[in-house]
C-alpha cells in the first residue's frame, strides 16, 4: 500500500515581488487547478491580472507548497497601505491596532485538498508577518471555507463587492499572529 501524502511532507517555500516572473504561471497553474470547476466564470478568468497586481507590489509575500516538483498550493498578499485599511469601514469600533496585512489568495490543486494544506500555507505566510492584523474575503456562497478561516481565528466583520462581477464576499479580520 501506498503511504498517504501529509500537507507535513510539502516543502514551503517563500518568494517576493523579486520572483514574480519565475512564479507567476505556477500560480495561474495551480488557480486553473483549484477553480477548474468555475474557470467558465469570467471573474475567475481574470487571476492573471490579479497576480500581477498583487506581485506588482514591492511587498509582495507568496509562499508555494511543493510535492517534490509539483507545485501543489500557495498563499499569498501584501502589506494594506496605511491609514487606507478599507475593512475598517464594516466595523463600529475597528481595533486600535492598524498595521493590516492583505491576505489576498490562497490556492490548493484539487488532489491535495482536506489535507491541512491550506492551513501550512496560511500558517507559512502570516506567522512570518509584522503586522498586528490580516484581513481577506471570503465568497458568501462558501461557508465551509468561512469555517475553516474562523477556526483559524478570522471573524466575519462584514460583506463587500469589490467589483461589479465579482462575488459577494464576507470581510473577515483576524489578529496576528494567528491562535
Amino acid at each position: 500500500m501506498e503511504p498517504i501524502l501529509s500537507a507535513a511532507d510539502l516543502v514551503v517555500r517563500r518568494y517576493t515581488h523579486a520572483d514574480l516572473p519565475q512564479i507567476r504561471q505556477t500560480l495561474i497553474d495551480i488557480h486553473a487547478d483549484a477553480y477548474a470547476d468555475a474557470m467558465d466564470d469570467e471573474f475567475n478568468q481574470r487571476f492573471p491580472w490579479f497576480v500581477d497586481h498583487w506581485g506588482g507590489n514591492p511587498d509582495f509575500d507568496c509562499v508555494i507548497a511543493w510535492d517534490g516538483d509539483e507545485a501543489v498550493a500557495f498563499a499569498y498578499g501584501a502589506p494594506a497601505t496605511p491609514k487606507r485599511e478599507w475593512w475598517r469601514e464594516h466595523m463600529k469600533a475597528a481595533p486600535k491596532k492598524t498595521r493590516t496585512f492583505s491576505y489576498s489568495e490562497l490556492a490548493v490543486r484539487t488532489d491535495y485538498r482536506k489535507m491541512g494544506v491550506a492551513e501550512v500555507v496560511t500558517n507559512a505566510l502570516l506567522d512570518e508577518r509584522d503586522e498586528d492584523l490580516a484581513v481577506l474575503l471570503v465568497d458568501i456562497t462558501h461557508p465551509k471555507v468561512q469555517e475553516l478561516y474562523e477556526s483559524w481565528g478570522f471573524r466575519k466583520v462584514g460583506e463587500r463587492q469589490p467589483f461589479p462581477d465579482s462575488p459577494v464576499y464576507a470581510v473577515m479580520l483576524a489578529e496576528l499572529p494567528l491562535k
